[in-house]
């Protein structure tokens, strides 16, 4: 019993990062273009990244990932939005302090966050938004 819960959140894991892939090209595509192109402040790029990303996420996860067939489609978005929106703010703060404080480099210091994000986001999502 154990091993399969086990099993399936392990698969449901796998799925949440390859989704989440697609959206790191999205996120760190728009902050790229945002910051270097458009010169936009680097937080509100990342937060323009960021957002599309979570949109793209949802909509991935949704079909593939957690199958959902919740018929409280602007529900479920909003949970996962707003569980997104807590993971800007963590990524927000972990860029923060090793970009701004550290003096790491922004690239990496946005890559470090994306990791934490990805642990936080697939476990709320998993317990709240796709919950069953």
């Amino acid at each position: 019993m154990y091993v399969i819960i086990i099993d399936d959140i392990f698969w449901k894991f796998i799925k949440f990062s390859f989704v989440g892939l697609s959206g790191l090209v999205i996120d760190f595509g728009l902050t790229y273009l945002c910051k270097e192109i458009f010169k936009i402040q680097k937080f509100i790029s990342n937060a323009i990244g960021f957002t599309v990303a979570a949109a793209n996420n949802y909509i991935l996860n949704r079909i593939w990932t957690f199958h959902s067939k919740n018929p409280e489609i602007t529900t479920e978005f909003l949970s996962f939005f707003i569980i997104s929106l807590i993971g800007l703010g963590i990524n927000t703060l972990i860029i923060w302090i090793l970009n701004n404080k550290l003096h790491v480099n922004f690239y990496i210091s946005k890559g470090v966050a994306t990791i934490v994000v990805v642990l936080w986001n697939f476990f709320a999502n998993l317990l709240v938004t796709f919950a069953k």
